[in-house]
């Protein structure tokens, strides 16, 4: 068994659409829309190909029309692509998207995962680093081997309590420093955190098209070049 499991695709069709692993099963942790110029095509491809899907801030606040409570660097940023969003998303993937679950666990070959986007207490919303205590005092109450969440961005892996943590990196916007789609994959009882190249220039263009301020625009274009957080003064100006 194969397991493909993703995490904060964000709208970002080309970094999607990368990763050319085969998998018998498709997992992911939430966070299909925002941020991204085609959250159609996103949320359209997890429904005909992923097993398990958790909802994400990002998910939350489309789904419902509430605040996806970002950090601060990233609210303008969420603000204005989530009005995008609910624009151009319909009222089914809208309820697809604030139907899905918080968390769930499911058992493969004797090995019980847990999934959530955030922390299992707190599926949503809180920023633990991969160095952060809270992931022994969630494990030590966790009932599964392996806990995969997203939310940061950021890939690691973590033995805490005699369970791993696994968080496979951000698809569509990560911030790790590498500009690349990163995801994790589970075969034969082993789990790897891996990544694929693709070129964000054509997300790039497709972003400073979209009816979003300037300044929001390069940042995001930024954060894609880049695979990191913006600076405060902008990406250079691109027209």
């Amino acid at each position: 068994m194969k397991i493909l499991i993703l995490s904060d695709l964000h709208a970002n069709l080309e970094a999607l659409t990368a990763i050319r692993e085969a998998y018998d099963e498709l997992w992911v942790l939430g966070d299909l829309v925002d941020y991204g110029p085609d959250p159609t095509a996103v949320i359209d491809f997890v429904r005909s190909h992923a097993s398990l899907v958790v909802r994400g801030n990002h998910d939350q606040a489309v789904g419902c029309g509430v605040d996806p409570q970002c950090s601060p660097r990233f609210r303008r940023m969420a603000e204005e692509t989530q009005r995008y969003t609910m624009v151009v998303l319909d009222e089914q993937r809208k309820r697809y998207l604030r139907e899905l679950p918080l968390t769930t666990i499911h058992e493969v070959a004797g090995v019980r995962f847990h999934l959530s986007h955030s922390l299992p207490s707190d599926p949503l919303y809180p920023y633990c680093g991969p160095d952060s205590d809270r992931w022994l005092r969630e494990a030590s109450h966790l009932d599964a081997e392996i806990l995969l969440t997203g939310h940061t961005h950021v890939p690691f892996m973590r033995e805490a309590a005699g369970r791993m943590s696994v968080n496979p990196g951000s698809v569509g916007q990560p911030k790790h420093g590498l500009p690349r789609a990163s995801y994790a994959v589970y075969e034969d009882g082993r789990i790897e955190l891996r990544s694929a190249t693709y070129e964000p220039e054509t997300t790039v263009r497709k972003l400073l098209a979209l009816p979003l301020s300037l300044e929001v625009r390069e940042q995001l274009a930024e954060v894609l070049r880049t695979g990191r957080i913006p600076s405060e003064s902008g990406a250079t100006r691109v027209i």
